[in-house]
């Protein structure tokens, strides 16, 4: 495996790190955490030096190791049209559960995405609350950006902002308001959405399960009668 370097801008200690175990201790369950792989020293000391965050910070960098690993997608055909949202849950590095649900006949795609966001952040919760560590994974920049990034100035302004409307603001301010209070123990993060991650997949194949259901409330997805998932079956249905 190519050797690869990590910058931590937003971290315990930012920097540049040459072994993922050392940078990851950086950033995990550390709220607001800004990384990314480079495969060389050269590329890592110029993007460090810069100064700026990567646009595409966190999207190279391996999965940090937690006890649940949670997946969410939302998706809409067309958009906006028939919406729904869907979740993936590892635990222990094995699926665990699927989750469909928030159909919406005329919703939008990035309602949808934060649904899913939210209810990711419910699940998180409840590990949390069992003594165990979560992540989030997401692969909506706006949805991670609108709860991480921008809620926190809306709210100190009244929840406006001075280019007009925040949209979707009510499923905005639930979402916020759980993540202020597990933000110091759950990892949030992004990741490339169609890019073969399975956890990602099985999320989107969720988001259309919503849809063809027409499920309004969030649904459990059945197993299969051995007690587990079919997981190239379920990698067939249809993406969203």
């Amino acid at each position: 495996m190519a050797k690869k370097f990590y910058v931590i801008w937003v971290g315990r200690e930012p920097g540049i790190y040459s072994d993922w175990p050392t940078a990851q201790k950086q950033i995990m369950k550390f709220s607001g955490a800004k990384y990314k792989s480079f495969p060389s020293k050269a590329e890592a000391e110029a993007a460090f030096a810069g100064g700026t965050v990567s646009s595409d910070a966190n999207l190279s960098a391996p999965p940090v190791k937690t006890d649940i690993v949670i997946y969410c997608d939302g998706g809409c055909d067309p958009n906006p049209g028939k919406a729904g949202s869907g979740v993936a849950v590892y635990q222990n590095d094995q699926l665990s559960q699927l989750w469909y649900g928030m159909f919406n006949p005329n919703g939008t795609n990035n309602t949808a995405e934060l649904n899913a966001l939210y209810y990711s952040l419910r699940l998180a919760q409840h590990a949390i609350n069992q003594g165990l560590t979560a992540q989030i994974l997401c692969d909506s920049m706006y949805s991670i950006q609108c709860i991480r990034d921008w809620a926190a100035g809306w709210e100190r302004n009244g929840w406006k902002k001075k280019t007009g409307e925040i949209k979707n603001l009510d499923i905005i301010k639930q979402a916020y308001a759980l993540y202020n209070q597990i933000k110091d123990k759950v990892l949030l993060s992004h990741v490339k959405a169609h890019a073969g991650t399975e956890g990602n997949e099985l999320a989107d194949r969720m988001t259309m399960v919503a849809v063809q259901r027409k499920d309004t409330n969030w649904v459990k997805y059945e197993k299969e009668a051995s007690g587990g998932f079919d997981i190239p079956a379920l990698l067939k249905l249809r993406a969203g």
